[in-house]
């Protein structure tokens, strides 16, 4: 049994990581490659020619065709045959090449793993914040070698931040602030709320200005496999809760986690924001100080992996901290023996 969930919508790339030439990228355990046809629609493809099984990522471009760079098989964005190696030949359209089902949101190629017929666009995770108006979005992208359910752990975890993450985005306060975690549905919620304390770095020069705040971070679970984190500070005394709190600068981190492999995965991250949205150089500015507080991520959750597989007479524990990355792995779970239940009958 995989550890992920088929019959799902995975980001592949990021819109602007697709172009005419095509991008490689292991989806699942599947590889795939992906490029633009002329008219900017995507294509998702295996990565092997079914002739000699070359990746037709070294292949060459022609229209919104592509050819092995081996023999010179000649596929149309549909994966079927159009021209053989030998010109001369009929065309044997059976053929073909294994695609994929594709669709673009949220600033995302995302790629439909499972039975092509059930890929609806309305399953794709619902990342709001990435898209609407009055909030910028922006973010990078880090392959990991972990399971990618290592990084849902984190993510639904926040209290990590105070020893991984000083100087940027931690502070003692998250170890003592209450924590509350619920289920709705297949989504887990994770709340912390802060109130009077003392912003850290990044929160204090967002809002420009010092003083006590109240802080609140909420993460939300979505299956397959993303987390999205309101976060966000706002001045002492401006009436802010954990329900509202529009009263000072707000932001979502974006976090989308596709596996590669059983112990690697592609993460995507970002941040949406409310605040100074027409600022290019903040954006830039701040995907430079996020990207580096994910390598921190990524340091800790390799060197997890490798503990891990190291140590295979030991289980990873469980503590109160961690229900919301508890309840996410069972959701999944349940899920991916559904599916399976489902296919058997």
């Amino acid at each position: 049994m995989t550890t992920w969930l088929e019959n799902a919508w995975y980001v592949a790339g990021w819109d602007s990581e697709v172009d005419s030439q095509p991008l490689a990228r292991t989806i699942c355990g599947v590889p795939m490659m992906f490029y633009r046809k002329m008219d900017r629609s995507v294509v998702a493809m295996r990565d092997a020619c079914p002739h000699r099984l070359l990746p037709l990522s070294m292949g060459l471009r022609e229209g919104d065709s592509i050819r092995c760079r081996y023999h010179g098989l000649k596929l149309g964005p549909d994966g079927v045959a159009e021209e053989m190696p030998i010109k001369t030949d009929p065309v044997n359209t059976r053929i073909c090449a294994e695609t994929f089902a594709v669709h673009e949101r949220h600033r995302f190629v995302w790629v439909w793993i499972g039975e092509k017929d059930k890929a609806d666009p309305a399953l794709i995770p619902d990342l709001w914040p990435c898209s609407s108006d009055g909030w910028r979005f922006d973010g990078g992208y880090y392959p990991i070698a972990s399971d990618y359910r290592l990084a849902i752990d984190n993510l639904m975890d926040l209290t990590h931040e105070t020893y991984v993450h000083t100087g940027s985005i931690g502070q003692p306060e998250l170890m003592e602030a209450p924590i509350e975690t619920w289920v709705d549905g297949d989504k887990v919620f994770v709340t912390r709320w802060m109130p009077g304390v003392d912003a850290p770095p990044f929160w204090a020069g967002a809002m420009r200005q010092g003083g006590k705040v109240d802080r609140w971070q909420i993460c939300e679970f979505l299956l397959p496999s993303a987390v999205i984190i309101d976060v966000g500070i706002a001045p002492l005394g401006a009436g802010a809760t954990v329900e509202k709190h529009d009263q000072g600068v707000r932001g979502f981190v974006i976090d989308v986690m596709t596996p590669e492999t059983e112990d690697t995965h592609h993460y995507f991250w970002g941040m949406a924001r409310n605040f100074d949205i027409d600022d290019d150089g903040f954006t830039a500015r701040f995907k430079t100080q996020q990207g580096g507080v994910f390598l921190q991520d990524k340091e800790v959750l390799e060197a997890q992996q490798k503990a891990i597989e190291s140590n295979p007479h030991m289980k990873l524990m469980a503590y109160n901290i961690d229900e919301g990355g508890t309840r996410a792995r069972q959701i999944i779970s349940r899920k991916i023996k559904a599916n399976q239940a489902e296919a058997a009958k």
